[in-house]
């Protein structure tokens, strides 16, 4: 089956892009893709990507066998490689936590430790595949505050990938929906940060991603 096909897009510099779809409808390969990430996949494409990429997945991914500090420093040297790592910890929220074990941590600090795990590359590009997709709602709002002040601090470009249309609207700029293979939508939103869910003039947004999502708010 053909999962993306004849996909056509620019992600220019420092722009927060949301990309939504049904499940299988192929956001992570897109994602995986730009990452370097999928190499069984039959396919050909061109792909022009900045230097600097960093991925934040589902789940943390920390090693459980290192200390929060040294999994935000994997594959990292240099002589300030450990101020980096620390200076990251502490804009996600968690100075003093770098002796802990992840297995000592909250979903929601795991989360935050692997935020700085990627900024501390200081990409050019940051590539989040439903990163908050595992946290409880009150999480999940605190980490979209944290993420949008950590991109408009950084100003990398940004992808998220999502199945929640109010995240996409509430975070990114540009919304994406992805159907049949191909972009089937693509949306800007111009409302001024920061937004929040109860937004009435959010409502046309959601409408009409979920138009483009085959489904209406009452079905």
């Amino acid at each position: 089956r053909t999962v993306l096909d004849g996909i056509d897009l620019d992600l220019p510099a420092g722009q927060f892009t949301a990309l939504l779809g049904h499940s299988g409808s192929g956001k992570s390969t897109l994602l995986r893709a730009v990452a370097g990430l999928d190499h069984g996949v039959a396919g050909s494409g061109r792909l022009t990507a900045p230097e600097r990429v960093s991925v934040v997945f589902q789940d943390s991914r920390l090693l459980p066998w290192r200390r929060v500090l040294d999994n935000v420093l994997l594959g990292l040297d240099g002589k300030d490689a450990v101020e980096r790592g620390r200076a990251a910890l502490a804009e996600v929220g968690l100075a003093g936590r770098e002796r802990a074990w992840p297995g000592e941590l909250s979903g929601g600090e795991a989360q935050r430790s692997a935020l700085a795990r990627s900024l501390v590359r200081e990409p050019e590009l940051l590539l989040a595949d439903e990163p908050f997709g595992a946290l409880d709602a009150l999480t999940r709002i605190r980490m979209h505050h944290l993420l949008r002040e950590l991109w408009t601090r950084h100003r990398p470009s940004v992808l998220l990938v999502t199945h929640d249309v109010d995240e996409a609207i509430v975070l990114a700029d540009r919304v994406l929906v992805l159907d049949r293979g191909r972009i089937g939508l693509d949306l800007t939103i111009d409302r001024p940060h920061p937004r929040t869910y109860r937004d009435p003039l959010l409502g046309e947004y959601r409408e009409r991603l979920l138009a483009a999502l085959g489904v209406t708010e009452d079905h």
